[in-house]
Protein backbone atom coordinates (compact mmCIF):
# COMPACT_ATOMS: atom_id res chain seq x y z
CA UNK A 1 0.00 0.00 0.00
CA UNK A 2 1.72 3.00 -1.36
CA UNK A 3 1.38 6.74 0.41
CA UNK A 4 -0.79 7.80 -2.00
CA UNK A 5 -3.36 4.66 -1.60
CA UNK A 6 -3.43 5.01 2.41
CA UNK A 7 -4.01 8.82 2.03
CA UNK A 8 -7.77 7.72 1.45
CA UNK A 9 -9.13 5.78 4.23
CA UNK A 10 -6.75 7.99 6.26
CA UNK A 11 -7.82 11.03 5.46
CA UNK A 12 -11.37 10.42 5.33
CA UNK A 13 -12.02 8.70 8.89
CA UNK A 14 -9.69 11.86 10.11
CA UNK A 15 -12.26 14.23 8.12
CA UNK A 16 -15.47 12.49 9.24
CA UNK A 17 -14.70 10.83 12.53
CA UNK A 18 -17.20 12.54 14.30
CA UNK A 19 -20.16 11.39 12.11
CA UNK A 20 -18.89 8.33 11.77
CA UNK A 21 -18.62 7.41 15.48
CA UNK A 22 -22.30 8.69 15.94
CA UNK A 23 -23.30 6.88 13.06
CA UNK A 24 -21.43 3.81 14.50
CA UNK A 25 -22.55 3.79 17.80
CA UNK A 26 -26.36 4.49 16.71
CA UNK A 27 -25.74 1.25 14.31
CA UNK A 28 -24.34 -0.52 17.63
CA UNK A 29 -27.27 0.28 19.96
CA UNK A 30 -30.09 -0.52 17.50
CA UNK A 31 -28.28 -3.72 15.83
CA UNK A 32 -29.23 -7.33 16.86
CA UNK A 33 -26.05 -8.13 18.68
CA UNK A 34 -27.20 -5.06 20.97
CA UNK A 35 -26.99 -6.36 24.76
CA UNK A 36 -28.07 -3.46 26.99
CA UNK A 37 -29.12 -7.08 29.65
CA UNK A 38 -25.26 -6.72 29.62
CA UNK A 39 -23.36 -3.33 29.21
CA UNK A 40 -24.55 0.12 29.52
CA UNK A 41 -24.57 2.37 26.75
CA UNK A 42 -22.24 4.36 28.25
CA UNK A 43 -19.35 1.92 28.65
CA UNK A 44 -20.58 1.17 24.77
CA UNK A 45 -19.64 4.82 23.72
CA UNK A 46 -16.35 4.75 25.78
CA UNK A 47 -15.53 1.91 24.44
CA UNK A 48 -16.49 3.44 20.53
CA UNK A 49 -14.74 6.31 21.17
CA UNK A 50 -11.85 5.66 22.07
CA UNK A 51 -11.67 2.37 19.58
CA UNK A 52 -12.21 4.82 16.58
CA UNK A 53 -9.24 7.13 18.15
CA UNK A 54 -6.79 4.51 18.18
CA UNK A 55 -8.02 3.37 14.70
CA UNK A 56 -7.23 6.82 13.52
CA UNK A 57 -3.55 7.11 14.81
CA UNK A 58 -2.93 3.71 13.72
CA UNK A 59 -3.60 4.90 10.24
CA UNK A 60 -1.78 7.86 10.63
CA UNK A 61 0.98 6.34 11.51
CA UNK A 62 1.12 2.69 9.98
CA UNK A 63 -0.45 0.90 6.94
CA UNK A 64 -2.50 -2.34 6.81
CA UNK A 65 -0.11 -4.40 8.87
CA UNK A 66 -2.04 -4.70 12.06
CA UNK A 67 1.17 -6.23 13.92
CA UNK A 68 3.21 -3.04 13.30
CA UNK A 69 3.97 -0.46 16.99
CA UNK A 70 1.43 1.73 14.62
CA UNK A 71 -1.78 -0.13 15.71
CA UNK A 72 -0.62 -0.96 19.36
CA UNK A 73 -2.82 1.08 20.96
CA UNK A 74 -5.87 -0.47 18.79
CA UNK A 75 -4.51 -4.13 20.02
CA UNK A 76 -4.63 -3.36 23.70
CA UNK A 77 -7.45 -1.95 23.94
CA UNK A 78 -9.23 -4.71 21.91
CA UNK A 79 -7.56 -7.14 24.59
CA UNK A 80 -8.97 -4.82 27.13
CA UNK A 81 -12.67 -5.15 25.25
CA UNK A 82 -12.24 -9.12 24.38
CA UNK A 83 -11.28 -10.09 27.94
CA UNK A 84 -14.14 -7.72 29.54
CA UNK A 85 -16.78 -8.90 27.03
CA UNK A 86 -16.08 -12.33 28.20
CA UNK A 87 -16.53 -11.64 31.54
CA UNK A 88 -19.77 -9.77 30.80
CA UNK A 89 -20.99 -13.09 28.80
CA UNK A 90 -20.96 -11.72 25.57
CA UNK A 91 -20.31 -14.62 22.56
CA UNK A 92 -17.52 -14.51 20.09
CA UNK A 93 -20.28 -13.10 17.71
CA UNK A 94 -21.32 -10.46 18.99
CA UNK A 95 -17.78 -9.24 20.59
CA UNK A 96 -16.33 -9.57 17.26
CA UNK A 97 -19.16 -7.69 15.59
CA UNK A 98 -17.95 -4.26 17.45
CA UNK A 99 -15.43 -4.01 15.25
CA UNK A 100 -16.97 -5.07 11.93
CA UNK A 101 -20.09 -3.03 12.60
CA UNK A 102 -17.89 -0.04 11.74
CA UNK A 103 -17.78 -1.00 8.32
CA UNK A 104 -21.01 0.55 7.41
CA UNK A 105 -20.46 3.66 8.10
CA UNK A 106 -16.91 3.87 7.03
CA UNK A 107 -18.33 2.56 4.09
CA UNK A 108 -20.76 5.43 3.65
CA UNK A 109 -18.22 7.62 3.73
CA UNK A 110 -15.95 6.55 1.18
CA UNK A 111 -18.88 6.58 -1.09
CA UNK A 112 -19.57 9.60 -0.49
CA UNK A 113 -15.74 10.97 -0.48
CA UNK A 114 -14.97 8.96 -3.43
CA UNK A 115 -18.30 9.03 -6.08
CA UNK A 116 -16.43 10.11 -8.78
CA UNK A 117 -13.54 7.51 -8.73
CA UNK A 118 -15.02 4.20 -9.08
CA UNK A 119 -11.60 2.50 -9.12
CA UNK A 120 -10.36 4.64 -5.83
CA UNK A 121 -13.58 3.76 -4.06
CA UNK A 122 -13.19 -0.25 -4.68
CA UNK A 123 -9.65 -0.11 -3.87
CA UNK A 124 -10.11 1.51 -0.42
CA UNK A 125 -13.30 -0.42 0.88
CA UNK A 126 -11.31 -3.69 -0.14
CA UNK A 127 -8.61 -2.59 2.08
CA UNK A 128 -10.40 -1.56 4.44
CA UNK A 129 -12.51 -4.87 4.68
CA UNK A 130 -9.30 -6.36 4.71
CA UNK A 131 -7.97 -4.38 7.99
CA UNK A 132 -11.22 -4.45 9.78
CA UNK A 133 -11.78 -8.22 9.44
CA UNK A 134 -8.00 -8.68 10.63
CA UNK A 135 -8.85 -6.65 13.56
CA UNK A 136 -11.94 -8.54 14.14
CA UNK A 137 -10.05 -11.88 13.91
CA UNK A 138 -7.62 -10.59 16.38
CA UNK A 139 -10.43 -10.09 18.95
CA UNK A 140 -11.90 -13.34 18.21
CA UNK A 141 -8.50 -14.70 19.43
CA UNK A 142 -8.38 -12.69 22.42
CA UNK A 143 -11.47 -13.38 23.23
CA UNK A 144 -11.32 -17.17 23.15
CA UNK A 145 -7.70 -16.76 25.43
CA UNK A 146 -9.77 -14.45 27.84
CA UNK A 147 -12.91 -16.77 27.96
CA UNK A 148 -10.05 -19.52 28.40
CA UNK A 149 -8.33 -17.68 31.39
CA UNK A 150 -11.95 -17.16 32.85
CA UNK A 151 -12.96 -20.84 32.73
CA UNK A 152 -9.55 -21.82 34.31
CA UNK A 153 -9.70 -19.32 37.28
CA UNK A 154 -13.31 -20.45 37.62
CA UNK A 155 -12.60 -24.49 37.97
CA UNK A 156 -9.58 -23.29 40.44
CA UNK A 157 -12.04 -21.68 42.39
CA UNK A 158 -14.19 -24.45 42.42
CA UNK A 159 -11.99 -26.78 43.41
CA UNK A 160 -10.93 -24.33 46.17
CA UNK A 161 -14.80 -23.97 47.00
CA UNK A 162 -14.85 -27.88 47.11
CA UNK A 163 -12.54 -28.94 49.52
CA UNK A 164 -12.67 -26.89 52.76
CA UNK A 165 -10.77 -27.51 55.40
CA UNK A 166 -13.04 -27.02 58.88
CA UNK A 167 -11.16 -26.45 62.09
CA UNK A 168 -13.84 -28.83 64.57
CA UNK A 169 -11.82 -28.07 67.99
CA UNK A 170 -8.48 -26.54 68.75
CA UNK A 171 -6.00 -28.53 66.87
CA UNK A 172 -8.08 -30.60 65.05
CA UNK A 173 -9.02 -30.31 61.45
CA UNK A 174 -11.75 -32.04 58.86
CA UNK A 175 -11.31 -31.86 55.33
CA UNK A 176 -14.46 -33.50 53.97
CA UNK A 177 -14.00 -34.74 50.20
CA UNK A 178 -16.67 -34.85 48.31
CA UNK A 179 -16.60 -36.29 44.39
CA UNK A 180 -14.07 -37.62 42.10
CA UNK A 181 -10.45 -36.87 43.22
CA UNK A 182 -8.05 -36.54 40.62
CA UNK A 183 -4.34 -34.93 40.29
CA UNK A 184 -5.64 -31.72 40.22
CA UNK A 185 -7.75 -31.50 42.87
CA UNK A 186 -5.45 -33.46 45.19
CA UNK A 187 -3.18 -30.64 44.53
CA UNK A 188 -5.49 -28.43 46.12
CA UNK A 189 -6.72 -30.31 48.79
CA UNK A 190 -2.74 -31.05 49.90
CA UNK A 191 -2.44 -27.63 49.86
CA UNK A 192 -5.46 -26.41 51.11
CA UNK A 193 -4.76 -28.50 53.86
CA UNK A 194 -1.07 -28.01 54.86
CA UNK A 195 -1.87 -24.18 54.79
CA UNK A 196 -4.62 -24.79 57.31
CA UNK A 197 -2.15 -26.71 59.67
CA UNK A 198 0.11 -23.77 59.31
CA UNK A 199 -2.47 -21.26 60.03
CA UNK A 200 -3.84 -22.75 62.67
CA UNK A 201 -0.99 -25.18 64.48
CA UNK A 202 -3.07 -28.34 64.38
CA UNK A 203 -1.63 -31.81 65.10
CA UNK A 204 -4.15 -33.40 63.93
CA UNK A 205 -6.38 -33.69 60.44
CA UNK A 206 -9.69 -35.95 60.04
CA UNK A 207 -9.47 -36.84 56.10
CA UNK A 208 -13.15 -37.30 55.18
CA UNK A 209 -14.29 -39.58 52.17
CA UNK A 210 -17.70 -40.22 52.86
CA UNK A 211 -18.75 -38.83 49.73
CA UNK A 212 -16.08 -40.32 47.46
CA UNK A 213 -18.01 -42.03 45.54
CA UNK A 214 -15.28 -44.82 44.53
CA UNK A 215 -11.74 -45.77 45.41
CA UNK A 216 -9.39 -47.04 43.42
CA UNK A 217 -5.70 -47.48 43.58
CA UNK A 218 -4.72 -44.11 42.24
CA UNK A 219 -7.44 -42.30 45.10
CA UNK A 220 -5.19 -44.31 47.48
CA UNK A 221 -2.29 -43.04 46.20
CA UNK A 222 -3.15 -39.55 46.27
CA UNK A 223 -4.43 -40.03 50.08
CA UNK A 224 -1.35 -41.37 51.16
CA UNK A 225 0.47 -38.89 49.57
CA UNK A 226 -1.61 -35.91 51.80
CA UNK A 227 -0.95 -38.04 54.81
CA UNK A 228 2.47 -37.93 54.50
CA UNK A 229 2.64 -34.32 53.52
CA UNK A 230 0.78 -33.41 56.81
CA UNK A 231 3.21 -35.76 59.15
CA UNK A 232 6.22 -33.18 57.58
CA UNK A 233 3.66 -30.54 58.79
CA UNK A 234 3.89 -31.98 62.11
CA UNK A 235 0.24 -33.50 62.15
CA UNK A 236 -1.57 -36.70 62.06
CA UNK A 237 -4.39 -37.87 59.97
CA UNK A 238 -7.27 -39.93 60.35
CA UNK A 239 -9.06 -41.06 57.19
CA UNK A 240 -13.13 -41.49 57.68
CA UNK A 241 -15.75 -43.14 55.57
CA UNK A 242 -14.12 -46.09 55.08
CA UNK A 243 -17.87 -47.84 54.12
CA UNK A 244 -17.88 -51.75 53.50
CA UNK A 245 -17.55 -51.34 49.60
CA UNK A 246 -14.56 -49.10 49.96
CA UNK A 247 -12.80 -51.60 52.70
CA UNK A 248 -13.22 -54.28 50.46
CA UNK A 249 -12.37 -52.11 46.96
CA UNK A 250 -8.86 -51.24 48.93
CA UNK A 251 -8.12 -54.96 50.37
CA UNK A 252 -8.83 -56.50 46.48
CA UNK A 253 -6.35 -53.34 45.54
CA UNK A 254 -3.68 -54.61 48.02
CA UNK A 255 -3.54 -50.92 49.10
CA UNK A 256 -1.73 -50.91 52.52
CA UNK A 257 -2.98 -48.34 54.42
CA UNK A 258 -1.62 -50.24 57.95
CA UNK A 259 -0.05 -46.84 59.07
CA UNK A 260 -3.07 -44.84 58.62
CA UNK A 261 -5.92 -44.83 61.63
CA UNK A 262 -9.27 -45.20 59.69
CA UNK A 263 -12.79 -44.95 60.75
CA UNK A 264 -16.01 -45.37 59.44
CA UNK A 265 -17.69 -42.34 60.13
CA UNK A 266 -16.44 -39.00 60.79
CA UNK A 267 -18.03 -38.93 64.20
CA UNK A 268 -16.23 -41.87 65.48
CA UNK A 269 -12.63 -40.46 64.14
CA UNK A 270 -13.30 -37.32 65.56
CA UNK A 271 -13.49 -39.09 68.87
CA UNK A 272 -10.13 -40.40 68.15
CA UNK A 273 -8.83 -37.32 67.61
CA UNK A 274 -10.25 -35.98 71.49
CA UNK A 275 -8.97 -38.74 72.96
CA UNK A 276 -5.02 -38.00 71.43
CA UNK A 277 -5.47 -34.93 72.97
CA UNK A 278 -6.90 -35.79 76.20
CA UNK A 279 -9.88 -34.66 75.56
CA UNK A 280 -13.39 -36.53 76.96
CA UNK A 281 -16.99 -35.92 75.77
CA UNK A 282 -19.87 -36.17 78.59
CA UNK A 283 -23.39 -35.65 78.68
CA UNK A 284 -24.49 -32.81 80.72
CA UNK A 285 -26.78 -33.64 83.42
CA UNK A 286 -30.16 -32.42 83.92
CA UNK A 287 -32.10 -31.30 86.73
CA UNK A 288 -34.47 -33.34 88.75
Amino acid sequence: MTARDRAGLRDIVAKNEREILSEWIENQLGGSTARPDLMKSDELKEQSRRFLEFFRKGLQDGDSDVNTAAWDGVRELLGEISQSRARQGFSPAETAMFVFSLKEPVFQRLRKELARDPEALADEILKTTTLLDRLGLHTTELYQKGREELIARQQQDMLELSTPVVQLWEGVLALPLIGALDSARTQVVMESLLQTIVDTGAGLAIIDITGVPTVDTLVAQHLLKTVAAARLMGAECIISGIRPQIAQTIVHLGVDLSSVITKATLADAFSIALERLGLTVTRASTAA
